[in-house]
Formats: structure tokens, C-alpha cells, sequence
């Protein structure tokens, strides 16, 4: 999409995929992907709008496909720091980042987004 005047939303895959253990460790690619079809079915609930979902995955979640609603970004190495560069390339733009990860969050509210964390999107 890239549309800069949609709410651009970056969902930290781990974290949220963490969040509910229901045994995501044993194929993390997998609770990655089915995150990533939540989203494109479910969209970001409370957000009306146009919205631009992106799902930063790292580890062995890496190569994740995007899919129609969802870009799937392959973080080369922290997941956290992609997540900052995302916020920082996007001045001007209204940014939502899902985590709990209080350093991530506090990294990221200083460059102006907002967050909210796993619950806020379909899990």
C-alpha cells in the first residue's frame, strides 16, 4: 500500500506471538504466519480507516511471506531495531507499533508512535 496518509501499524510478530502460549515455540514460522492471516482476515480492530499492517518477524520466523493487507518484513538482525527504523523512516506519519516490550515501546514513543500492545490485534 505505502499510502502515507494510512495508519501505519507494525506488529512486532514474537511479542505478540508470545503472548498466548499455545505452543508457538515448537514452529514459530508457523505462529507467524497464522498471526499474519489473522491480520489480513481481521484487520486491526478499533482503527477505522485505512491502515498499513506491517508483521516484522526475526529468528527462525525469518522469510514469512507477505500477503494481500500484510507486508511481512524479515528484520536482518534485531527485531526491535528494524522495528525503530520503521518508526524513524516514517516522520509525518501516523505510526501504531503492537508489543509489550517496555524498551521497544519507550524507544519508539520517543520518535512519536503510539503503542498498544498484543491483545489490541487478533491473535
Amino acid at each position: 500500500m505505502n499510502d502515507t496518509s494510512a495508519l501505519l501499524v507494525i506488529v512486532d510478530a514474537a511479542n505478540v506471538v508470545g503472548s498466548v502460549p499455545d505452543g508457538w515455540w515448537r514452529d514459530r514460522r508457523g505462529a507467524a504466519e497464522r498471526l499474519r492471516d489473522r491480520l489480513a482476515a481481521d484487520g486491526v480492530p478499533g482503527r477505522p480507516g485505512a491502515v498499513e499492517i506491517v508483521l516484522v518477524v526475526e529468528g527462525a520466523a525469518r522469510g514469512v511471506e507477505s500477503v494481500p493487507g500484510v507486508r511481512v518484513e524479515s528484520a536482518p538482525g534485531s527485531g526491535d531495531d528494524h522495528m525503530v527504523a520503521l518508526v524513524a523512516d516514517s516522520v509525518g506519519r501516523s505510526v501504531l507499533v503492537v508489543t509489550a516490550d517496555r524498551e521497544l515501546r519507550r524507544r519508539v514513543t520517543a520518535l512519536g508512535a503510539e503503542v498498544a500492545g498484543p491483545r489490541s490485534v487478533p491473535r
